[in-house]
């Protein structure tokens, strides 16, 4: 009993150690952009802006331009204490230009030599701390709500984050295949995520099985589609961006390819755990349970599940694109000429290429889980017929 206990609890917690240890790794990868020649003799702090000059701001209404002079007192860094002017400079565009008020407080990059600072660039309003505010509460929310869970959510949240920034962009920024790239990196999340949730048993081994298989059906559709569809890479925003900084090698229809089945590959984990754990608690409540009904109760959860799942990837795609459908709808654009937009068409090649995904995670996790699960729960019966063995469905972090 304590021997068969103790080896659950091991397969349960590996995973956190292995999360651990790749998050400290990762911490220490350093990406190799690190010295990029733009920031190089350049210090960055927040300040606080004392006053501000607004008689060079060009305004026309909903647009202005010109430079707004601000008087800061620096808060950090190499210079802090000291008070320096900083240029603001407004482009004419809504979306990039910001104005600052006296008593905000402002990120800038100070250009230095020496002790002498040559120019202050006001970059944006300081909004880390809040930032940092709003993440340690939904931390602490999910440690309050999930406990032990919570943490190994807030572990997989935090992989997640250093896997993308510190493997996937990097790499891809060095010229290998984005598709190949974004499948191991997106393979190897999936794996650890869920194990996360389970620990190393059969459950992951199921849920893992499917949701890959539902990545891999949309990558080879995502490919195959974006042929079709003559979707250019340059559809996603800022992409050019890399082309005029020195990187006209990158393959952008390949970067946007991968973006496919990264985007919904997160929606593709959480079916497959939905999946493995149902039929694993039927499996646990019924033990004597056939494999074909195991399988057919979670061909049932699957069909449930996906009533609301698509939709899901629809609200999350089209949400970015609101005032986007309402330019359309003021100028009383045609559907049939809104369709054939290709940032449009890109957006219905997310959705219905994730979709697919989806469809595909349903019933190759049901049969995972069947073939898996059940052959467990038969294993379970004959373990109880013997007075001296007893299991239990529990997790081990209950025991």
């Amino acid at each position: 009993m304590k021997r068969f206990f103790h080896r659950q609890a091991l397969l349960y917690n590996a995973p956190v150690l292995v999360c651990l240890a790749a998050i400290v790794l990762l911490l220490l990868l350093p990406t190799g952009f690190e010295g990029a020649v733009i920031y190089q003799g350049a210090d960055r702090c927040a300040a606080r802006i004392l006053s501000c000059d607004d008689s060079a701001i060009i305004d026309t209404g909903l647009i202005r331009s010109g430079e707004q002079v601000c008087r800061i007192e620096l808060l950090g860094g190499r210079f802090k204490g000291r008070q320096v002017e900083g240029v603001n400079l407004l482009t004419g565009s809504l979306e990039q230009d910001k104005l600052f008020e006296p008593g905000d407080r402002a990120l800038v990059v100070l250009y230095y030599e020496g002790d002498l600072i040559h120019s202050v660039s006001m970059i944006d309003h300081y909004r880390l701390d809040s930032e940092l505010l709003l993440a340690a509460a939904f931390g602490l929310l999910l440690l309050l709500f999930a406990g032990r869970t919570g943490l190994r959510a807030v572990l997989s949240f935090l992989l997640t984050v250093l896997m993308i920034w510190k493997v996937l962009v990097p790499v891809s920024l060095k010229g290998c295949n984005p598709i190949f790239c974004g499948l191991a990196v997106t393979l190897a999340l999936t794996l650890l995520i869920i194990a996360l949730v389970y620990g190393f048993d059969r459950r992951t081994l199921a849920a893992v099985s499917g949701a890959c298989a539902g990545v891999l059906v949309a990558c080879v559709l995502g490919v195959l589609f974006t042929g079709l569809f003559r979707i250019h890479g340059a559809v996603m925003s800022n992409s050019t961006s890399l082309l005029y900084n020195g990187y006209q090698d990158l393959n952008l229809t390949q970067i946007f390819m991968a973006s496919i089945f990264i985007g919904s590959s997160g929606a593709m984990m959480d079916l497959s755990v939905d999946i493995t754990s149902a039929v694993h608690e039927v499996v646990c409540k019924k033990p004597d349970i056939s494999r074909r009904e195991a399988i057919r109760s979670g061909m049932n959860v699957g069909r449930a599940a996906m009533g609301t799942m698509t939709t899901t990837l629809l609200l999350a795609y089209s949400g970015g694109y609101m005032a986007l459908l309402m330019v359309f709808m003021a100028q009383g654009t045609p559907v049939y000429n809104i369709l054939n937009y290709k940032y449009v068409a890109s957006e219905i090649l997310h959705t219905i290429v994730g979709s697919f995904g989806l469809v595909s995670v349903a019933p190759l996790t049901a049969v995972a889980s069947g073939l898996l699960l059940a052959r467990q729960g038969t294993l379970l019966l004959r373990k109880k017929k013997k007075p001296s063995e007893e299991t239990s469905c529990v997790p081990a972090e209950t025991k």
